[in-house]
C-alpha cells in the first residue's frame, strides 16, 4: 500500500500541502489539468524552487485575480459537485470543507450552509483542498498519516478582528476529530506566528490518520510557506510504502441504529463516511422493540479515525449514540497494474495470498468511463480488462509504485 506521511514540524497550510507534494514528485501541470474541471477563473497555479537554512524544497502559489467573490457553503459544494473531477476526489473534497464550514459556523455562531470563507479566502481554499485530494490521487497514494502538527503562538488579524493562535475553527478540527498537537518547538514561543491555518488544518484532520507506521520511503518532499522564520518553515512529507499485511492493526467497528430517518438520507450519509476514511460501509435491515424496523449501519474504520467518523454519524443522521468494537482482519496484499485494451488502458487491482496474484478486476470507475465514451455495455469494457488482466494471476505481486 503506498502511503503519504506528513511531517509539520512548522506547522501546515493548503499551500505547503500543494507544495510538498509536487517537490515530492507531483506534476504541476497534471494537477493544473485536473483543478481546470471545477469552474473557476481568476486564478493562476505556480510553482518554484524554494531553500531556507540550507533546505531546499518548493513553494506552490495561487495567484487570485483582485475581484474575486467570497462563496458561501452551499455554492463551494454545487460548485465540486457540479464539476468533472473524479467521484473519490469529489468525496473527500466535500467532506474536507463540509467539516470547515461546520468548525466556522460553530465558531461564529452561523448556519452552515451560508458560512463564507473569508479567512480562508474563496478561490485559494477551493484550489488548496481540492488540489490535495487531486494530487494525493495523482500519486496513487492509498492512506494518508500525519504526525502531530506545531500551532504556532501569538495572535493573528482576520476579518473578524485579532484573534488567537491556532484560529479557533483550527482548534475547533483538531478537537474534532481527536488530534494531537505537538509541544512548542525550542525558540517557538519568542515567535508570534500561525503556522497551522484552518486549511491545512481541515486536510490533515480529514485525511490522516495522526500516527506513523513502519514504511519504506521512496520519496520525499518540502512544501515552504510564505513566512520567513528562524527555522525552514515548510512541510515535509515522506512518499512510501507499507506492507498490507501489517497495516490491519488498530481497526474499530462502529455502529448504530436508527429508526426514524428518511432512508433516502443514508446514501449521502454513506458517500461521507468513506470520504472521512472509513475502511467499508454497510446497512442492514432490522427490528428494534415494539416491532419498529430500522436500519443498522456499520463503518469499518482506522481506530484513528474514530473522532472524525464519530462526528460525520452524528451530525448527518439522528443517532443519539454510536457503538465502537474493537475487530481484528487478516487482509491480502495488494497492489495495481494496467492492461491495454482496444479502447485504452485500464487499471487492475490484484489480490495476493501466500507471495502469488490470485485475482485481478478492473477498477469499476475506469470501465464505466470508457463504457460512456465509446457508448458500450459496460461488461464488454470490464470482460476485455478482465480476460487481459488473467495473465497476472498465479505471478508474484508486482513491485509498488
Amino acid at each position: 500500500m503506498k502511503i503519504a506521511f506528513f511531517d509539520p514540524f512548522s506547522g501546515a497550510s493548503g499551500d505547503m500541502i500543494l507544495g510538498a507534494l509536487v517537490d515530492a514528485g507531483l506534476s504541476l501541470p497534471s494537477l493544473s489539468s485536473e483543478l481546470s474541471k471545477l469552474d473557476l477563473t481568476g486564478y493562476q497555479i505556480r510553482s518554484g524552487p524554494t531553500q531556507q537554512h540550507g533546505v531546499h524544497g518548493t513553494r506552490v502559489v495561487v495567484d487570485v485575480g483582485a475581484e474575486q467573490q467570497t462563496r458561501d457553503w452551499r455554492e463551494i459544494r454545487a460548485l465540486i459537485e457540479a464539476s468533472a473531477l473524479d467521484e473519490p476526489v469529489k468525496r473527500a473534497a466535500l467532506t474536507i470543507f463540509g467539516r470547515l464550514a461546520a468548525a466556522e459556523a460553530k465558531i461564529h455562531g452561523a448556519e452552515v450552509e451560508h458560512v463564507h470563507f473569508h479567512e480562508v479566502g474563496g478561490v485559494d481554499a477551493i484550489i488548496d483542498i481540492c488540489g490535495a485530494c487531486i494530487g494525493l490521487a495523482l500519486l496513487g497514494v492509498e492512506e494518508v498519516f500525519s504526525g502531530p502538527p506545531q500551532l504556532g503562538s501569538g495572535f493573528a488579524q482576520s476579518q473578524h478582528g485579532t484573534i488567537p493562535v491556532p484560529a479557533p475553527a483550527t482548534a475547533e478540527l483538531l478537537a474534532q476529530a481527536g488530534a494531537p498537537v505537538a509541544a512548542p518547538s525550542a525558540g517557538e514561543g519568542e515567535i508570534s506566528a500561525e503556522l497551522l491555518t484552518p486549511t491545512g488544518a481541515a486536510i490533515l484532520t480529514t485525511l490522516a490518520r495522526f500516527e506513523r507506521p513502519s514504511f519504506v520511503p521512496s520519496a520525499i518532499g518540502y512544501g515552504f510557506g510564505q513566512k520567513e522564520l528562524p527555522w525552514p518553515n515548510a512541510l515535509r512529507v515522506w512518499l512510501g510504502q507499507v506492507d498490507d499485511q501489517e497495516s490491519g492493526d488498530g481497526e474499530l467497528l462502529l455502529e448504530t441504529n436508527i429508526d426514524d430517518m428518511n432512508p433516502q438520507f443514508f446514501d449521502l450519509l454513506t458517500e461521507r463516511l468513506f470520504a472521512a476514511g472509513a475502511l467499508d460501509v454497510w446497512l442492514s435491515a432490522i427490528t428494534m422493540k415494539k416491532g419498529r424496523p430500522a436500519t443498522r449501519i456499520s463503518a469499518l474504520v482506522p481506530a484513528a479515525k474514530r473522532g472524525a467518523i464519530e462526528h460525520v454519524l452524528i451530525e448527518n443522521s439522528t443517532t443519539l449514540g454510536v457503538r465502537a468494537t474493537s475487530v481484528e482482519r487478516v487482509k491480502a496484499a495488494r497492489t495495481f497494474a494496467s492492461v491495454t485494451t482496444r479502447w485504452g488502458e485500464i487499471r487492475l487491482k490484484l489480490r495476493a495470498w501466500n507471495g502469488r496474484v490470485i485475482d485481478a478486476v478492473p477498477e469499476y470507475e475506469e470501465c464505466v468511463a470508457i463504457a460512456r465514451a465509446n457508448d458500450l455495455p459496460i461488461r464488454t469494457v470490464w470482460n476485455e480488462a478482465h480476460r487481459l488482466g488473467e495473465s497476472h494471476v498465479g505471478r508474484r505481486p508486482l513491485p509498488r509504485r
